[in-house]
């Protein structure tokens, strides 16, 4: 069996590896919490919490963050894989946590409160900001220098890039058309039922017009480099700060169907970007790349520029709904930890 110390190190490292929402955490000290009080759970019989856990878990983050989490079965599973808690280091921190009580427990949530105090503080500084003083480059960098921040940049990313590209999009009030060839008014007929039903056209409407719209699909991970955000008029957008390498870059390509993919990187990454993506034989699926330098840009032309009447509130509205809805911050302990006091729970080996 793992000892004391070594259980530790491996939490914290899932803990460090966690997005500020921490549900990796939270499923732990969830069965932990049951374990403690349940002393028939067999921590070193994974299938007697492996699925239970998963809703232990989302019970109790509807509390902390009025969601749950929404990640792929595979992605969630892997807590239990050998390099992060397996049951034999699961069955250690519950010992530990039934020796002090509860102390592993408040440990973990310890650490999420801090998180979430951290997050309230640098997404304050977008939700007081005015069109006259917020520098989207400030809000980045809030993010990258706070350690606990990093691993949900790529949210703030998404979302910096959905509520610029939105608003851009529906001031410029474009219009997209999709129409029949009127030399398949024969297949239309066969098919009217299904045209009508799938793209709202028939025999006596052969064209449908709609608003151009840029939706956020908003539950990707760190683990699902899937599509982050997609468009009515074709493109597919894929948001990336961090470093790629081959494999990174084929997956994410691969996992995106569309022929026309945006990407949003930092500016020292393009060249890597482009080169990888050439080397693999996929530029071509790139319709274009987009930097932060391009997008500190736009927001200070939305913000302060010749039209910026038209678009700030607009831009600011939406990328504080967007946070609010994405970051539902903490802002005083939430009344299930109350309950439990882990505020009276003492050990010094289980301390923040």
């Amino acid at each position: 069996m793992p000892t004391k110390e070594e259980a530790k190190k491996a939490l914290d490292k899932v803990i460090e590896k966690s997005r500020v929402h921490l549900y990796k955490p939270i499923q732990i000290a969830e069965i932990l919490y049951r374990a403690r009080i349940d002393r028939t759970l067999n921590l070193l019989n994974l299938e007697q919490y492996r699925t239970k856990s998963k809703k232990w878990r989302d019970d109790i983050s509807l509390q902390l963050l009025g969601r749950i989490c929404t990640s792929s079965a595979k992605f969630q599973d892997n807590l239990f894989d050998e390099n992060a808690i397996p049951p034999k280091i699961l069955a250690e921190l519950g010992k530990e946590n039934i020796r002090t009580n509860g102390a592993v427990e408040a440990y973990i949530y310890r650490l999420f409160t801090e998180k979430h105090s951290q997050l309230a503080g640098a997404l304050d500084y977008c939700l007081k900001a005015t069109a006259a003083d917020f520098n989207v480059k400030n809000f980045i960098d809030a993010f990258w220098n706070e350690p606990g921040l990093k691993r949900s940049l790529d949210k703030i990313y998404e979302i910096i890039v959905y509520a610029l590209f939105s608003t851009i999009v529906e001031t410029l009030n474009i219009q997209i058309t999709l129409s029949i060839d009127s030399g398949k008014i024969e297949v239309l007929k066969e098919f009217e039922d299904f045209a009508h039903k799938v793209m709202c056209i028939d025999c006596n409407n052969g064209s449908y017009s709609q608003d151009a719209k840029i939706y956020r699909v908003g539950v990707t991970n760190a683990a699902d480099r899937g599509l982050d955000m997609y468009s009515n008029w074709g493109p597919a957008i894929q948001i990336k700060h961090l470093s790629l390498d081959v494999s990174l870059a084929e997956n994410i390509v691969s996992a995106i169907s569309s022929d026309k993919i945006v990407i949003v990187c930092k500016d020292a990454e393009k060249e890597t970007i482009i080169s990888l993506l050439s080397q693999i034989g996929w530029r071509s699926r790139i319709q274009s790349i987009i930097t932060e330098n391009d997008l500190i840009d736009w927001y200070e032309k939305a913000l302060r520029g010749k039209y910026s009447l038209k678009m700030k509130d607009k831009l600011l509205d939406t990328l504080r709904e967007e946070i609010a809805e994405e970051f539902p911050s903490v802002h005083s302990l939430p009344e299930v930890l109350k309950q439990r006091h882990y505020e009276l729970i003492k050990d010094g080996f289980w301390k923040n």
